[in-house]
């Protein structure tokens, strides 16, 4: 096993010889160094979120309630009292264990679960590390965008799902009437509370899906303006098969919030849409023939004196010194 010291010793170098590169080449080698690197780190600070989350499952941070009592929330509303079961000389409201370590488990999974969220800037941010150096300015700059629009709208469908669980839980649990009482254990109630997060957060980015293939020129407005009912028809398909819950409250409040977004997405792309169009006029696109040249307007504003073809030379070669990986030896 190697000496941390060399391990550091290793990173350093490797840093030197980066810092010395320009044009931020690596050797395959290098490469495969530097992804060990950041895979460790990552699993080191998801590591760490797991532990801050274990302690935060039974310790209130101040005015923040801890994270079993955020979990069991939903559960413990006062709506659903009538259809709890209350032990004799039980007090207050809480899961049913079955199992020897079914609380350990629950523990840990959520504590995990909930490091992994908090720190995820930091751990996302060593993956972003990695792939960067071989990017343009430009497309970093629409991955910093798409990211940050996907990391929102991730937890704004989990607000919405942790909103309508309850609602979803007491509808769920009253369909047996007074025939049935109801003592949930702790793994199905976690299990069924993290699957409706993570169902409503993912779905959330569908929109964001849309805006990026219009982006990109896949679809257009108008293909999606003449499909807009068929796709609100699907959205609320998709609802009701994705909710775990089956109940009509949380499929309702998917599709309807889907909707929403899935129309503002729409409307994005017939502002980019318009825009492009009108761009297209102004540089003369829309006159020309097949066959005819495009007019690329050129102008050496940066060259400070250059030839022009120089500078078209060396931009035209400027894909190929995006990966240039040197022998693995």
């Amino acid at each position: 096993m190697a000496s941390p010291f060399r391990w550091f010793a290793e990173r350093r170098e490797r840093g030197k010889r980066r810092r010395g590169n320009p044009d931020g080449t690596m050797s395959l080698k290098d490469h495969l160094y530097e992804l060990r690197h950041r895979l460790a780190m990552a699993m080191l600070i998801i590591t760490i979120g797991a532990i801050f989350g274990w302690v935060w499952f039974a310790v209130k941070l101040g005015p923040i309630p801890s994270l079993g009592e955020i979990m069991t929330d939903p559960y413990c509303q006062p709506d659903l009292a009538p259809y709890r079961v209350q032990f004799p000389g039980e007090q207050g409201c809480r899961l049913l264990q079955t199992e020897p370590f079914e609380s350990f488990m629950i523990r840990l999974q959520v504590g995990a679960a909930a490091g992994a969220v908090l720190l995820s800037p930091f751990w996302l941010y060593q993956f972003w590390a990695f792939i960067t150096p071989g990017l343009y300015q430009k497309e970093r700059k629409f991955a910093r965008t798409f990211v940050s629009f996907a990391a929102i709208l991730f937890a704004a469908g989990a607000v919405l799902a942790y909103w309508v669980v309850p609602q979803g839980l007491q509808v769920l649990i009253s369909f047996g009437g007074d025939q049935f009482i109801t003592a949930l254990t702790g793994g199905k109630y976690v299990s069924f509370i993290i699957t409706m997060l993570f169902i409503f957060g993912v779905s959330f980015e569908l929109p964001l899906v849309v805006v990026m293939l219009n982006r990109a020129g896949v679809v257009s407005y108008e293909l999606l303006a003449k499909w807009r009912r068929g796709l609100l028809m699907g959205l609320f398909v998709f609802a009701a098969i994705a909710t775990p819950g089956t109940d009509p409250i949380s499929m309702v409040a998917l599709a309807l919030a889907l909707s929403l977004l899935f129309e503002m997405a729409i409307q994005l792309a017939r502002i980019h849409d318009k825009r492009k169009a009108k761009q297209r006029v102004d540089e003369g696109w829309d006159s020309l023939d097949d066959d005819e040249a495009a007019p690329f307007n050129y102008t050496p504003s940066d060259d400070e004196g250059n030839d022009p073809g120089e500078k078209a030379q060396e931009n035209a070669s400027e894909p190929a010194k995006r990966v240039n990986y040197d022998d693995a030896t």
